[in-house]
């Protein structure tokens, strides 16, 4: 049995945690692919932060609309009833508290729910903070969906994060590709496990003190 599942897999994890009547960010990256999954049946305002509130999942190839974009420049559609708005508009939702739950990559969290997800620190890098700062201190609830691991084998999961923060102590939940965790005040608790991961495995390749939920 594999120890990680797909990031379709897991984006359609994602979106069942996502309630009905809620007002949602997708950040940029794999988080856009949670907008495929979301229930037709439920009523879910996708929220784009160059202006767009309504957005619907991906196009078909012969569907695209080049002017109908999301923050990331990948083509969207919109569902009946969508704004358009002004940039300012649109972060002013943000920053305003308006969006209930925020979906956004990571490079690190911390064990007290700190964000890292703008810039590794390393020289040269390219820092692409966006709207990230706005979204993590802005929503009620803040998702993140990453890879537990990074292409070295670092966990994603820290103690303290060593890079630059976006926010401190925002992120409710971590999704990975081997686990969800809750941040708690004492710290990641693994609320579900995929494939053969135990607490214990992911306690190893943490090297994080992991309770389950429950316990």
């Amino acid at each position: 049995m594999s120890s990680r599942i797909s990031r379709d897999a897991l984006a359609a994890r994602v979106a069942v945690d996502i309630p009905e009547g809620a007002y949602v960010n997708l950040g940029i990256g794999a988080p856009t692919l949670v907008a495929n999954y979301l229930p037709a049946d439920l009523e879910i305002v996708l929220h784009t932060e160059n202006g767009l509130l309504g957005m619907g999942a991906a196009p078909d190839d012969d569907a695209i609309d080049p002017d109908l974009i999301n923050a990331g420049k990948q083509p969207v559609t919109a569902l009946p009833g969508a704004a358009y708005f002004h940039h300012a508009d649109s972060f002013a939702m943000m920053r305003g508290g308006h969006l209930d739950v925020c979906v956004l990559g990571a490079f690190q969290v911390s064990e007290r729910g700190d964000l890292a997800n703008w810039s590794t620190g390393a020289p040269g890098a390219i820092p692409a903070v966006g709207g990230a700062m706005d979204l993590a201190i802005g929503a009620k609830q803040v998702f993140v969906m990453t890879d537990l691991l990074t292409k070295d084998g670092a966990s994603k999961l820290v103690g303290a994060c060593t890079y630059p923060l976006t926010g401190v102590g925002c992120v409710t939940r971590v999704y990975t590709d081997h686990a969800v965790f809750d941040v708690t005040p004492e710290g990641f608790v693994v609320r579900e496990v995929f494939g053969d991961n135990t607490v214990d495995s992911l306690a190893a390749l943490t090297g994080l003190r992991l309770t389950r939920s429950g316990d």
